[in-house]
């Protein structure tokens, strides 16, 4: 073990002259290491600062160079913001590593790691091959940020479309600490002047084209030449890309699925937390000091093997084995849609899908973070809203591992639809647990880069792809395959409600055979001392809402981080949240979304704070984004905009 030497806002110049800021922890004396990379615009000044100080530290710890770099236009980085994964982010990061490797403290190996965004940019700038880039660990990313990032998913408009604009125009207006950039207000107006209101450019390209192919590793898989471990919880929407880039890459790759939400596995919740930081070390010293340590040769799948039980969206702690086999594993079974059943044999359906518009309350969120009631709930709620079909009781257990297939015969009445497939797991008291969904808007049934409107009356044959999921069912659980063709606030709403024709369909199950899971023993969680943080007052709440007057259904999400103290750096920050995402049950043109975050930032003798509002509506031919910011130094105002923007549906 190292003793570690912390250096903070280390500039690194790139190019064209801008500053990007650098936390670095190093090894203390001379000698030169690897390094190890996380490129977020997190700001690591309060952002990041808690969870940085568990991990990099650690690596540094054994003999690594850790560095946490803000992406240009954030936290203590210059320039402006820009859209997410931009060609000007990416070539940064390429010249980020080519500064590392020059370093006196490096040997010239340099590994890229990181979880949401940074597990995205980090596979992307694996596709470009900047030569010092060694190895990769990619933590809840995606390889097609079309199909599986926030912005669509089967070609549905997902409400985190403009959720994450909201997020991350709040994001982009944070000032930077004026302790480090003496020039702070003249930096911050010029991020306030940024375009920031992303989420009608994420809307606004409804169908797989050349803005979404960009940074989508899939379109090449032979361009990452480095070896990727990569890591999915089955609470995180992302979970896809395990199996993705276990399947498709042609190096060597590790994949590990935990219960985890969208967090580090060694922090995570549902419980169990692993050692993330020892199985990525294992991974950094085989790959980056090249010791033959065998990570190589590890079974190219591990998962935490979730047993069916009571749905809590609350969940602490996740009944279930962890298990390690060769990847695939599983071998399809198909049960068929017979009456209102799922059974071995066909039978004739005739089913009509007319879900009402709140359908999906219970669905949780995208991408869960915490024990803030964001995990799926119980499904019976929306199960009584949905067309289900039942399996029979299991008399003997069943082990499912991989991605369930659907196809379906179906009809639409109006020309943009959408249909949602949840597979659940029935318990022996009637609670529902959601194993696996998937989506699909029809308009894409058989091309995601030329949609087509369907023709209403026609039947087609449409497939549907459900995530990837390991469960083992007990005897005396049941199957259960509901169908909708509403799901909000997960979903935006079609234009109008219609319904689906259904005539006829078959489920393909992921059955696994128990004894080609060979039990595994993952390492107990570890972390760097705490750092000197102190967090009062957080609070968080959600709650469904019916007005008795109106009829409407709203989910409302609020969320206070508390103050949060930094003891050595006098730097205090703050978050309140509050999202309404309202609807009517017979109305799809009702639905209505407007989130407000309040951030405040301190230190003595100076304060800073900005207001974001953000709303979203439709009509039956546009999405209209409206968009607003105050920023206020020192209690007076500095910066007031507004921006409203349409933009057509098309497909959605």
């Amino acid at each position: 073990m190292h003793e570690v030497i912390r250096e903070t806002d280390v500039g690194i110049v790139l190019p064209d002259g801008t500053r990007l800021a650098a936390q670095v922890w190093r090894p203390a004396g001379a000698g030169r290491y690897p390094a190890i990379l996380e490129y977020i615009p997190y700001r690591w000044r309060d952002g990041t600062a808690a969870r940085d100080a568990a991990m990099h530290p650690w690596f540094a710890a054994q003999g690594y160079v850790a560095l946490r770099v803000d992406i240009r236009g954030h936290g203590q980085s210059r320039g402006v913001p820009g859209d997410e994964y931009s060609p000007q982010e990416l070539q940064d990061a390429c010249d980020v590593i080519a500064w590392i490797a020059a370093q006196p403290w490096c040997d010239g190996a340099v590994g890229m790691m990181g979880k949401s965004w940074g597990g995205f940019n980090c596979l992307q700038v694996a596709a470009m091959r900047p030569p010092a880039l060694r190895a990769v660990v990619s933590v809840c990313a995606t390889t097609d940020r079309f199909a599986d990032d926030i912005h669509f998913k089967g070609g549905c408009l997902m409400g985190r479309n403009f959720g994450w604009g909201a997020v991350m125009h709040s994001y982009s207006a944070r000032p930077p600490d004026p302790a480090l950039t003496p020039d702070w207000q003249a930096e911050w107006l010029a991020r306030l002047q940024a375009d920031r209101h992303l989420a009608p450019l994420w809307a606004g390209h409804q169908q797989r084209d050349a803005y979404w192919q960009h940074g989508s590793v899939c379109e090449d898989w032979s361009a990452i030449a480095v070896p990727v471990q990569v890591w999915g919880g089955w609470m995180d929407g992302y979970i896809d890309t395990v199996s993705e880039l276990v399947e498709n890459l042609s190096v060597p790759v590790q994949g590990i699925c935990g219960p985890w939400v969208h967090q580090y596995a060694h922090q995570a919740v549902p419980g169990p937390a692993i050692g993330f930081l020892q199985l990525a070390t294992r991974w950094w010293d085989r790959w980056l000091k090249g010791q033959p340590n065998g990570a190589e040769a590890d079974p190219a799948m591990r998962l935490f093997l979730r047993d069916a039980a009571p749905p809590d969206p609350c969940m602490a702690q996740m009944p279930g084995d962890w298990v390690q086999t060769a990847w695939p594993v599983a071998e399809g079974r198909t049960l068929h849609l017979a009456g209102t059943a799922l059974a071995a044999a066909p039978r004739p359906v005739a089913a009509t899908i007319a879900s009402p518009q709140h359908l999906g309350l219970t669905a949780g969120e995208y991408f869960p973070m915490g024990l803030a009631g964001e995990m799926p709930g119980d499904q019976r709620a929306d199960d009584a809203l949905s067309v289900c079909f039942d399996g029979e009781v299991l008399a003997a257990p069943l082990v499912l591992a991989g991605r369930a297939r659907l196809r379906l015969t179906l009809a639409a009445d109006t020309p943009l639809a959408f249909v949602v497939a949840r597979l659940n797991a029935v318990l022996p008291d009637g609670a529902s647990m959601r194993i696996a969904h998937g989506m699909l808007n029809l308009c894409h049934r058989t091309s995601r880069a030329a949609p087509q409107p369907m023709v209403p009356g026609q039947a087609e044959e449409v497939e549907i792809a459900l995530d990837l999921a390991a469960v083992r069912l007990a005897p005396g659980t049941r199957l259960r395959l509901a169908l909708s063709n509403a799901y909000w606030p997960f979903l935006w709403p079609t234009p109008q409600a219609g319904a689906l024709t259904l005539t006829a369909g078959r489920l393909t199950l992921p059955v696994a055979d128990p004894a080609a899971l060979a039990s595994w023993t993952p390492p107990a969680p570890q972390a760097a001392p705490a750092a000197g943080i102190a967090v009062t007052g957080a609070r968080a709440a959600r709650r469904i809402e019916h007005d008795l007057v109106s009829g409407s259904r709203s989910l409302v999400v609020e969320d206070d981080s508390g103050w949060c103290d930094q003891a050595d750096t006098l730097w205090r920050t703050r978050a309140v949240t509050q999202e309404r995402w309202t609807i009517h049950p017979d109305d799809p043109l009702s639905a209505t979304a407007e989130i407000r975050w309040h951030q405040q930032f301190a230190r003595p003798g100076w304060s800073a704070e900005t207001e974001a509002v953000t709303r979203l509506t439709a009509t039956a031919t546009t999405l209209a984004f409206h968009a607003e910011t105050v920023a206020r130094a020192n209690g007076e105002v500095i910066h007031r905009d507004s921006d409203t923007r349409e933009v057509p549906r098309r497909y959605v």
